[in-house]
């Protein structure tokens, strides 16, 4: 089932989009290999589950793995041959806002080989340029 918030203050919200870099959420903080995005996009709730179910079918149930996004943004559509007007559409899928650098997913406790595999399962569902960073060790 796709991730969507329980509830939320607006039913609808406006486009918006920034055109900056991720400040946070850019780095590997919970496992060590991590696949970062290259480019901005709206990822689907459906597209991260689809993303989870491809590394956790590799992984078999071995390591941990971990989803740092949320699909909190509500992204509506207008119903095909709809006249102009008639007001704002229903929310059709729930997405979450990516930008370049942000960490989408995290493994841990596997080793290099078995992640970046895992990962490129991963990388072959996103709709945006992803790479594999690991861990920096900072002294």
């Amino acid at each position: 089932m796709p991730l969507m918030p329980k509830r939320v203050k607006h039913r609808k919200e406006f486009r918006r989009v920034r055109d900056r870099k991720a400040t946070k959420a850019n780095y590997v903080a919970y496992g060590d290999y991590g696949l970062q995005s290259m480019e901005r996009c709206w990822l689907p709730g459906r597209v991260i589950e689809a993303g989870r179910i491809a590394a956790q079918h590799y992984l078999k149930r071995e390591g941990k793995l971990f989803i740092r996004v949320f699909p909190d943004k509500p992204i509506s559509k207008k119903p095909l041959e709809t006249r102009m007007g008639t007001g704002k559409a229903d929310v059709d899928y729930w997405a979450a806002r990516i930008k370049p650098g942000t960490m989408i997913f995290e493994i841990a406790g596997v080793s290099e080989a078995v992640a970046k595999k895992a990962m490129i399962r991963v990388a072959m569902k996103m709709p945006v340029k992803t790479r594999l960073v690991s861990r920096r060790v900072v002294v």
